[in-house]
């Protein structure tokens, strides 16, 4: 079974930035998708970035011009370069894998951004 782990995650103070990094516990073949997603307190989870492995990259409206995605490789797949962070950018922010077969899914990193 494999692991993804999510880490880069922190307090920030508004305007700041952060770079979340998403790392398997072994390297991961078939990928079609790869993204993030946020669940903030009291809210459902919500796509954040997904990039495919062709490089077609979609954002939320709320993060465009902000955040960037970028594919690593087989073991760190997928990172998110988070620039100018607001408040509302506070969640826990979750790694996805989307293989053929297999939809993989990290525990989350918790990010806190105070105004």
């Amino acid at each position: 079974q494999v692991q993804l782990v999510e880490s880069g995650g922190g307090l920030v103070q508004a305007g700041g930035s952060l770079a979340l990094s998403c790392t398997a516990s072994r390297s991961i073949f078939s990928i079609k998708t790869m993204g993030w997603y946020r669940q903030a307190p009291g809210k459902q989870r919500e796509l954040v970035a997904t990039i495919t492995t062709g490089g077609i990259t979609n954002y939320a409206d709320s993060v465009k011009g902000r955040f960037t995605i970028s594919r690593g490789n087989a073991k760190n797949p997928v990172f998110l370069q988070m620039n100018s962070l607001k408040p509302e950018d506070t969640a826990v922010y979750y790694c996805n894998l989307d293989t053929i077969g297999m939809d993989y899914w990290g525990k989350g990193t918790l990010v806190t951004v105070s105004s």
